[in-house]
């Protein structure tokens, strides 16, 4: 039970506060943190609550995550289903928080295409430039699947452990760096069904990429990393 409060609240902490940053702090005229902020304050969400609560859970915080350690053999199948409704319902619990808070200042419109922190495709919200669904999906599936190599090598026996949450920390800033433009950025399933929960319409309508391009990631990232790059018991022996 306690790996699964551990996986609420780290997932809470990343909604709470790499999607509220987005919220509250990325527009702010003059002193807002814009896209580097907000990439950065998803880095640190997972980089505290690693150090926070990793050992606890594992730290994972993510659906995908939990499907590519699996297929990586790093997790147990038995505690697939449990860990994801665990992630989800933390992810909506802070999401309901941001809602409570944000409307707090007036009723606020979400109709707008990446409002509410949401996922989107196809749609022109930064620099004029609409992804098609293509190649949303392209950028969703290769970042969480590198997320995932990315971890499990941070993680590995071999790999200095005291600093896995640093790297996978880093790892996830610079993909916001990279994506947010795209899609706003998910490779988490449970940080997009969260933010679509309460806005629906076209968040909603869209939410099945944003589960299936960062499950099927993290599947391939954990089966490179385990028959491609993990090493063996033979390979240290040489």
């Amino acid at each position: 039970m306690k790996k699964l409060f551990a996986e609420f609240f780290g997932t809470f902490w990343l909604v709470f506060g790499g999607c509220g940053s987005a919220v509250f702090a990325a527009g702010v005229p003059d002193i807002g943190i814009g896209l580097l902020g907000v990439a950065l304050a998803f880095g640190l969400t997972v980089l505290t609550m690693a150090y926070a609560v990793g050992h606890i859970s594992g730290g994972h915080f993510n659906p995908a995550v939990s499907f590519g350690l699996l297929a990586g053999g790093r997790f147990s199948a038995k505690d697939l289903i449990p860990y994801i409704v665990a992630q989800c319902l933390g992810a909506i619990v802070a999401a309901g928080c941001l809602y409570t808070i944000l409307n707090g200042a007036g009723v606020v419109d979400f109709s707008a295409p990446g409002a509410f922190a949401t996922n989107f495709y196809g749609e022109a919200v930064y620099n004029g430039k609409a992804f098609s669904m293509g190649a949303a999906f392209l950028a969703e599936f290769l970042l969480t699947a590198f997320f995932l190599i990315v971890i499990m090598g941070a993680t590995d026996k071999w790999a200095n452990g005291k600093f896995a949450g640093i790297a996978i920390g880093l790892a996830l800033t610079l993909i916001h760096l990279i994506s947010i433009p795209i899609t706003n950025t998910s490779v988490n399933p449970a940080r997009s069904l969260s933010q679509a929960v309460f806005t629906g319409g076209l968040a909603m309508s869209q939410l099945w990429l944003f589960w299936v391009a960062p499950i099927l990631g993290g599947i391939v990232g954990g089966l490179i990393y385990k028959f491609l790059l993990q090493r063996d018991t033979a390979e240290v022996a040489d």
